[in-house]
């Protein structure tokens, strides 16, 4: 059963509620930070029937509404979550977690806008790179994964 926002959010957007962005918009809400497989996977669990080509052609949808958010950590696949407040991220280079980490309320001197003045800068888009806690421990302790 969708979530009553959803199909809100769907129509303020200007577009028309499916089946297949309420299961493609709810993966992504329940689960965020996956990749197109992924969201395919899932959202194929709870409509049965859904082609790979579907699922992009929600993704770049809600992406094009700004609904969702499209971000690429170097060297993986383009992941999704639904777009809201402004955040970063923390990609693990050996297991590849991702998590969400806020955002000051001013830029750091290597993040000041005023370098781009001749922008008008809608988003910023940093991603933090190191080991998770896991990995970590694993490391210390020379566990294998």
């Amino acid at each position: 059963m969708p979530v009553e926002s959803d199909v809100e959010r769907l129509r303020a957007a200007g577009l028309r509620v499916t089946r297949p962005r309420l299961a493609v918009l709810a993966t992504v809400r329940d689960r965020p930070h996956l990749d197109a497989d992924t969201i395919t996977r899932l959202a194929r669990s709870s409509l049965g029937r859904l082609s790979g080509q579907a699922v992009y052609d929600v993704l770049h949808a809600l992406t094009g509404a700004g609904l969702l958010r499209r971000f690429a950590p170097a060297g993986g696949p383009a992941r999704y979550e639904v777009s809201g407040a402004d955040h970063d991220h923390l990609v693990c280079r050996e297991c590849g977690a991702i998590s969400d980490t806020g955002r000051g309320p001013e830029p750091g001197p290597c993040l000041d806008p005023s370098v781009a003045a001749t922008f008008a800068v809608e988003t910023t888009e940093v991603t933090y790179w190191g080991r998770c806690p896991d990995c970590q421990q694993r490391q210390r302790t020379g566990g294998e994964r």
